[in-house]
C-alpha cells in the first residue's frame, strides 16, 4: 500500500505549478507533472483526483505564495491611503499581467463553458481577494477614510478599475505586455477615481443664524 505523505504532495503541487503556468491548463498533461515530480500518473491521481483538482491546488498555492502577503501589507497599513492603495494595485497588477499568470487565466476562461472550474476558481481565487478588500475598505469607512457604502461592491468597483486598462488588455490579445511605468500609471488613475467617487461625506454644518 502506498503511503501519502505531504511532502510528496507538495512536491507534485510545486511541479504542478510549473508545468500549468508554462502550457496552461490545456496544454499541461498530468504525464509532464508525473514526469517532473519523478513519478507515475497513478501517484498523482492518489493525491488529486483529477487534473481540475490538481490545477485548483496550484491556484490555492499561488494564492498563498504571491498573493496572500500583498493583502496582508494592505491590511496593516497605518499610513496614508490613498499611497497604501497605489502600492497594493502596482503589486497586484504587476502579478496579474504576468505572461503565466494571463495565460492560466485565459485557460480558466476557455473551460468555464464546458465545467464548473471557472465557478471552483473563482471561489479559492477572486472571490477571496474581494472578500479581504472588502474588510479592508469597510475598516476604512469606520475610520472616517471613505464615505459610507456598501464595502464589496466599492471592492469590485477598485478591482475593475485596476484591471480595465492592464490585465484587460492582455487576456483578450489587445496586448501582449504591460510596462512597469504603465500599470503604475494606470493603478494611480484608478485609486484617483476610486477615492474621489468614495470619498469622505463631508461634516454637516449648521445653518447660518439669522441677523438680528
Amino acid at each position: 500500500m502506498r503511503v501519502r505523505t505531504e511532502a510528496k504532495r507538495d512536491a507534485i503541487v510545486e511541479a504542478a505549478a510549473e508545468v500549468f503556468l508554462q502550457a496552461g491548463f490545456e496544454g499541461a498533461s498530468m504525464a509532464e507533472i508525473a514526469v517532473r515530480v519523478g513519478g507515475s500518473k497513478a501517484t498523482l491521481y492518489g493525491y488529486f483526483s483529477s487534473k481540475e483538482d490538481l490545477f485548483l491546488e496550484v491556484i490555492q498555492y499561488i494564492g498563498r505564495r504571491h498573493f496572500d502577503p500583498i493583502f496582508d501589507s494592505l491590511a496593516q497599513h497605518s499610513g496614508d491611503l490613498r499611497t497604501a492603495l497605489q502600492r497594493f494595485g502596482e503589486k497586484m497588477m504587476q502579478l496579474l499581467t504576468d505572461e503565466p499568470i494571463v495565460r492560466a487565466q485565459r485557460a480558466v476562461i476557455a473551460e468555464s463553458g464546458r465545467t464548473d472550474i471557472g465557478q471552483r476558481f473563482f471561489r479559492i481565487g477572486p472571490q477571496k481577494g474581494l472578500d479581504d478588500m472588502a474588510r479592508f475598505v469597510e475598516l476604512q469607512m469606520a475610520r472616517g477614510h471613505m464615505r459610507q457604502a456598501d464595502p464589496m461592491l466599492a471592492a469590485q468597483q477598485l478591482f475593475a478599475l485596476f484591471e480595465v486598462e492592464t490585465r484587460m488588455p492582455l487576456l483578450f490579445g489587445l496586448a501582449r505586455k504591460v510596462s512597469k511605468p504603465r500599470v503604475r500609471q494606470a493603478v494611480e488613475l484608478a485609486v484617483d477615481a476610486f477615492l474621489r467617487i468614495y470619498a469622505p461625506n463631508p461634516p454637516a454644518t449648521a445653518p447660518a443664524a439669522l441677523p438680528a
